[in-house]
């Protein structure tokens, strides 16, 4: 089937895996304030909830956690779904998967660049560099199969 991308494929599929796993800690600590001002940014985070509309009263706290879940649930979901359709399909779909990776896990990049720190940025760029590579290789394999 695919020889020389397959890595690549496998390694995008395995960096998306381990950013959910990496990501998912974030959901089981919580960082300790270390002084006042944190403190207090800390307490109106988790206790001070607005009107959101339509009675929906969600603290800040509460929706970086369902950003934060998303997140690792959309890395867990590329890896599975990569390595799962990876042997059942043929090269064409494959190609098909790569670019709507590509298009969804480049996006993620562009907003991680902008928005967040260095390891989420690292490791979806990581995520990037390898959907490119495995569509630059399969590409590649496609031309010279003809």
């Amino acid at each position: 089937m695919i020889t020389k991308s397959s890595f690549w494929i496998k390694a995008a599929a395995i960096a998306q895996l381990l950013t959910a796993a990496f990501h998912s800690i974030s959901l089981f600590i919580s960082p300790q304030p270390e002084n006042d001002t944190e403190k207090q940014l800390y307490d109106l985070m988790a206790n001070y909830k607005p009107d959101a509309g339509a009675g929906f009263h969600p603290s800040v706290s509460n929706l970086f956690t369902a950003l934060s879940s998303c997140f690792t649930l959309l890395c867990l979901y590329g890896g599975v779904m990569i390595f799962y359709l990876l042997k059942k399909i043929s090269k064409g779909a494959i190609k098909g998967l790569l670019n709507i990776n590509l298009l969804v896990f480049g996006a993620c990049f562009a907003m991680m660049a902008i928005f967040t720190f260095l390891p989420p940025v690292i490791l979806t760029g990581l995520i990037v560099l390898c959907l490119i590579i495995a569509r630059l290789l399969i590409a590649k394999e496609t031309v010279t199969d003809r």
